[in-house]
């Protein structure tokens, strides 16, 4: 078995491991230390986590993450049930403050509120991606001034 086969091998245990990550439509291709990931995840956030798994794989050198997120089946056309899943995300989110609002159209979520940091816009931002069948997300959340 060549270098190429093993670290291939290697970057998808590393994505079935992970449970953050559903690898059920993710193809993996090497070519040197070049690693493509191919397919759909069913929200950004997993597109995101597998290209932060194949980097822990030794031997990888870069990841092209040519993933597209897909929505599962359960959310086509029902931005009121995404925009609500990720308001629940929101709420329980302790790094999120009260106020913050997620609202979506064509799968994609359009985040809006005040906050008094950058770490808790990032964080609020955070936690509407890791909601299933999530597109993309908008962030249009204002961080006030401390002046």
């Amino acid at each position: 078995m060549d270098a190429s086969r093993d670290i291939r091998a290697a970057v998808y245990e590393e994505l079935r491991v992970d449970p953050l990550v559903d690898t059920d439509d993710i193809e993996v291709t090497m070519l040197g230390g070049d690693v493509s990931l191919n397919g759909t995840v069913p929200s950004q956030a997993q597109c995101s986590e597998a290209t932060v798994a194949a980097h822990r794989v030794g031997g990888v050198t870069t990841v092209h993450n040519l993933l597209d997120v897909a929505l599962p089946s359960q959310y086509w056309g029902d931005d009121k049930a995404l925009a609500q899943f990720a308001n629940q995300a929101l709420a329980a989110n302790d790094a999120v403050p009260e106020g913050i609002r997620a609202s979506a159209r064509d799968g994609n979520l359009i985040l809006s509120g005040m906050v008094s940091s950058p770490s808790e816009r990032v964080a609020a931002e955070n936690a509407a991606a890791g909601t299933g069948g999530v597109l993309s997300v908008i962030n249009e959340i204002v961080v006030k001034s401390g002046r």
